[in-house]
């Protein structure tokens, strides 16, 4: 008895605080939410509306419709970037219609749809075996059958052999970011709203009214316009959702600007130059080393001999600034950024590099001098002597 009346008096004091849980909704009300949200952000669920893909919907399943009711074989490709909603926004649908369908129609053969994802990989198969025998059944008038190829490829009917081009329809549906900024904005905001038949209801209205003054607010729509202004796809802005969402409960009971802010951070950091901070200064030294030597022959490798001669240019100017290391020292730093993959061996030598001393091979590095730059400026306590070296090549 007593363990059960202190757990009421704090679910009591939870409703009661409102630093607590804003809408005074208890643990279990946050995990629905969660799993409501989680499971639109991840893909496990459709959104409920494309605007910007109706025609290419309607022509799709036309194309569908008229195999399951008129026993139609055809073919046809969607093409499209990546994240332009080409799998998320057309198959799922369409082929809960192409089932319905065949349970209404009785009579006749039953018809089939074969969906094949990453088309161009199948086209650049040997012979291309399944593509021509998919087409040729397509051809015949045994069995009613559709299939529709999905490809970011715009030029994939060019990696066609002749006999499988002159068996495929040639119908293309192309698929392209073209969501205005305000039909995102509403992507944004169905994505939060919650459904009508939500288990609290009185929470489900309380948080809707909480997304409609989010949607309205100039820190949200500020990030959202700089998300849309590089990449307009739905995948992007459902991975920048992605944090806030996951963070949503009852000690962080509403979605907040701030937290879309933090994840539009983490979404725009650069991976090298984080990557950077958590090498060393002797490592950073290398670096500029090797930078230099790439500006300096406009692009062409370099070896670790001639990056440890500039280094020890610099060492002798700075010795006072900057610790020395023998040479076997430097070596091993040099290795280290190799399996870091900052530095990678020149494509022009993979094939002798086995044969010729580590020392002598040819390398080319991965960073570029912005990301160095940008990596110095936040490097915990480094030599400022470093930075200038950075900035001109001569200080060495």
């Amino acid at each position: 008895m007593p363990s059960k009346s202190k757990s009421r008096k704090s679910i009591s004091s939870k409703k009661s605080n409102p630093s607590t849980s804003l809408f005074g909704a208890e643990d279990e009300v946050y995990c629905e939410v969660q799993r409501i949200l989680r499971s639109r952000v991840c893909g496990s669920e459709l959104p409920t509306s494309l605007p910007n893909l109706q025609d290419q919907r309607k022509h799709l399943l036309n194309i569908i419709e008229r195999c399951a009711t008129q026993g139609e074989s055809n073919s046809a490709l969607v093409i499209g970037p990546r994240g332009s909603g080409k799998s998320m926004g057309s198959f799922a649908e369409n082929l809960a219609f192409l089932l319905e369908s065949l349970k209404k129609d009785s009579s006749g053969a039953q018809s089939i749809l074969f969906i094949v994802d990453e088309f161009d990989l199948f086209a650049h198969h040997k012979n291309q075996t399944l593509l021509y025998n998919l087409f040729d059944v397509c051809q015949s008038a045994q069995t009613p059958i559709t299939v529709i190829g999905v490809t970011c490829r715009l030029d994939v009917v060019e990696l066609l052999e002749k006999r499988v081009k002159s068996r495929f329809s040639h119908r293309q549906i192309h698929v392209f970011n073209t969501l205005t900024f305000e039909q995102y904005c509403n992507v944004f905001k169905e994505t939060l709203t919650l459904p009508s038949n939500f288990m609290d209801k009185m929470f489900a209205k309380e948080w809707n009214n909480h997304v409609k003054e989010l949607t309205g607010d100039c820190t949200v729509t500020e990030i959202l316009e700089k998300t849309y202004s590089l990449d307009k796809s739905i995948r992007s802005l459902y991975s920048l959702m992605l944090l806030p969402i996951a963070r949503i409960s009852a000690d962080r009971p509403t979605f907040e600007g701030q937290q879309l802010l933090e994840s539009r951070k983490l979404h725009s950091a650069d991976s090298k130059a984080a990557m950077l901070h958590g090498v060393s200064i002797l490592q950073l030294c290398l670096i500029i080393a090797m930078r230099h030597l790439t500006d300096l022959y406009e692009g062409d490798p370099f070896n670790f001999e001639m990056v440890y001669n500039e280094y020890q240019k610099f060492i002798q100017k700075k010795s006072h600034t900057v610790q020395q290391f023998d040479k076997s020292v430097v070596l091993k730093a040099f290795e280290h950024l190799v399996a870091l993959e900052l530095v990678k061996p020149a494509e022009h030598s993979t094939g002798s590099s086995t044969r010729t001393q580590k020392e002598y091979r040819a390398m080319s590095i991965l960073v570029t001098s912005s990301q160095l730059i940008e990596s110095l400026s936040s490097y915990p306590s480094c030599p400022s002597e470093l930075q200038h070296w950075a900035k001109n090549p001569m200080a060495s």
